[in-house]
């Protein structure tokens, strides 16, 4: 892996070699975060993968290298307050810039509001929203030195409407859609977008999660309020993700954007 120098004199990464561009993809060994990290790497991105799992980051490691591409890790939990600090730093000490942090880390859990403990909504609450910000806060001057940037933020359906059984995750995931789009407004002057993706249900372990039902189950219960009438994989919302990282989508900023087969349409 070859590490772009940095210019001491300008005080900023200097350009990667070949134009490569750098992502930090948090909760990157599971789930959308996997295949994220994946579809950025086919893209061109160096990726740096987090995750709390060294064994499954660095799986995700090895098979992005085995492709061609170029990945390192930044191990930790987003949750801990020091976290998106140690991960950009990692990000930027590895490879000389950062490009693109796409906040992908995030847990559930099922339950109404009398029935959610005080530990299970700060859980939610530290991962989903505090680490979310506290990585997107240490990016900023990462993404203000390589130019400009873009942070994509994997929020949900449940941020955009309510759900039964599901208060804490609901409200985490309504406080990542308009955070977005305050900090949209607040750096889009710098180059920098800011935009999420919300998924309805996707074919990944969250779905599964916290449930006696079986896969089968469970699938028969979500697939009758999507009109398309299909539960899609993780990729197809990596696809979304990747488009939000490119300059393709220069002009899309503070969005939220439902991927959810035409559930939040109706």
């Amino acid at each position: 892996m070859n590490d772009p120098s940095t210019d001491p004199s300008a005080g900023s990464p200097s350009a990667p070699p070949d134009g490569q561009r750098v992502a930090l993809v948090t909760g990157a060994t599971s789930g959308i975060g996997r295949a994220c990290a994946l579809r950025l790497a086919a893209d061109g991105f160096t990726v740096v993968v987090g995750g709390r799992h060294a064994a499954r980051a660095d799986e995700v490691v090895a098979e992005i290298v085995a492709a061609g591409g170029s990945a390192s890790t930044a191990l930790g939990d987003v949750a801990e307050p020091t976290y998106g600090d140690a991960a950009v730093t990692a990000a930027v000490d590895a490879h000389g810039r950062l490009d693109v942090l796409v906040n992908a880390a995030g847990v559930i859990t099922r339950a109404d509001a009398e029935g959610t403990t005080d530990e299970e909504w700060h859980r939610v609450m530290s991962t989903n929203v505090d680490g979310l910000f506290r990585c997107s806060r240490a990016a900023l001057p990462a993404l203000r030195a390589a130019g400009g940037g873009a942070i994509v933020n994997i929020s949900s359906t449940n941020g955009l409407v309510g759900g039964p059984g599901l208060a804490a995750y609901c409200a985490s995931k309504g406080a990542v859609t308009n955070l977005t789009r305050a900090m949209a407004l607040d750096h889009a002057h710098e180059g920098i977008r800011i935009n999420a993706v919300c998924p309805g249900a996707v074919d990944t372990n969250m779905l599964y999660s916290e449930r006696d039902d079986s896969t089968e189950e469970v699938r028969s219960m979500n697939i009758p309020g999507i009109p398309e009438g299909r539960i899609p994989g993780g990729h197809e919302i990596a696809h979304v993700v990747a488009f939000l990282a490119d300059d393709r989508s220069r002009h899309v900023n503070g969005a939220n954007i439902s991927v959810d087969g035409g559930y939040t349409a109706s």
